[in-house]
């Protein structure tokens, strides 16, 4: 139905709901992931070939952290951006640099157990850490030359002050779509396909022989369900949506009002701090990969009781003395 003006989005949404998520991803990620890569790097001449690309992964995680302080400043603003146009498409930039890089770097990983496990005799001594450094430079290359587009349309709005968009203003709102579903398929799809078919041939065979080691099963498995995890819960929410939402903006535009835009909008801020939530999730990557950090976990577990039981004898002590 085409009406001469569209009812009005409610943004107060995204202003009261992303902010605290925000800050619980920025606090429980940094955490997690500066723990996992000082991990890593202290295991260094221990590292597999895998695990290149865990650090690559680390890394994405905390080059888009890193711009979650501005942020939350932004959405307790009300949607209005302080620090310029130039560090508000810098701040877009890294997202994109760690949502698509982190699918680059699962989807390799995934490519690599498979390799490990279906055909461990063809692959075994002929992918080096070398192989692992170099394909880890083609990921980051090619998710930069995917997302540079990206900062070539307008993200802010007004002179000094205004919105950071993190599509982009109206007025490109169509081109911007086309652009986001070429995107999506190229960033998105593919490799999901990939890491799919992956994981699908490794479960036939795992069900199908007696014969795999019942460690590498487990460690396969668990690895599966991290994956499946962050797939359905941060990536394919985000991509729907986000295309979605870019869509009812461009029959908004056109006068065009549909009763499910307001709806959208609201799930497209839910998937947006969903797929933040990947930064916070990838890290148990690391507790798979790496046998050590379970260990690691239950020391500090057994540390922190032992700390609490010290601080509740302590003051007993004191008042029998």
């Amino acid at each position: 139905m085409k009406n001469t003006s569209c009812p009005r989005v409610n943004f107060d949404f995204e202003h009261r709901f992303l902010p605290p998520v925000y800050m619980l991803v920025f606090i429980i990620g940094l955490a997690a992931n500066g723990w996992g890569l000082k991990t890593l790097l202290h295991n260094w001449k221990k590292l597999k070939i895998i695990n290149v690309f865990v650090l690559n992964l680390g890394l994405a995680d905390i080059l888009y952290l890193l711009t979650l302080p501005f942020l939350v400043v932004y959405y307790f603003m009300k949607s209005r951006w302080i620090f310029g146009d130039t560090f508000c498409k810098v701040t877009r930039f890294c997202f994109n640099l760690n949502l698509y890089g982190s699918i680059g770097f699962l989807t390799c990983i995934s490519v690599y157990r498979y390799l490990a496990i279906v055909h461990p005799m063809r692959v075994m001594g002929r992918i080096t850490v070398t192989h692992s450094v170099t394909i880890s430079v083609m990921v980051w290359l090619l998710v930069s030359v995917q997302s540079l587009p990206d900062m070539f349309y307008p993200k802010t709005f007004g002179n000094t002050t205004g919105k950071c968009y993190d599509t982009t203003s109206t007025i490109h709102v169509e081109d911007y779509l086309k652009y986001s579903l070429g995107w999506t398929l190229t960033g998105f799809c593919i490799p999901f396909l990939i890491t799919a078919g992956c994981y699908g041939h490794v479960i036939v065979l795992l069900c199908q022989t007696n014969t795999i080691d019942k460690v590498l099963k487990q460690r396969s498995l668990k690895l599966l369900f991290i994956l499946i995890l962050l797939f359905s819960v941060c990536y394919i929410p985000y991509h729907v949506l986000k295309n979605l939402n870019l869509w009812s903006r461009v029959l908004s535009k056109q006068r065009i009002c549909r009763g499910w835009s307001n709806g959208v909008f609201v799930a497209r801020q839910i998937s947006r701090a969903l797929v933040c939530l990947n930064s916070a999730l990838n890290p148990l990557v690391y507790l798979h990969g790496n046998e050590d950090i379970p260990a690691q976990l239950r020391q500090l577990v057994q540390r922190a009781r032992q700390a609490v039981m010290q601080l509740s004898i302590t003051p007993s002590q004191v008042y029998q003395s």
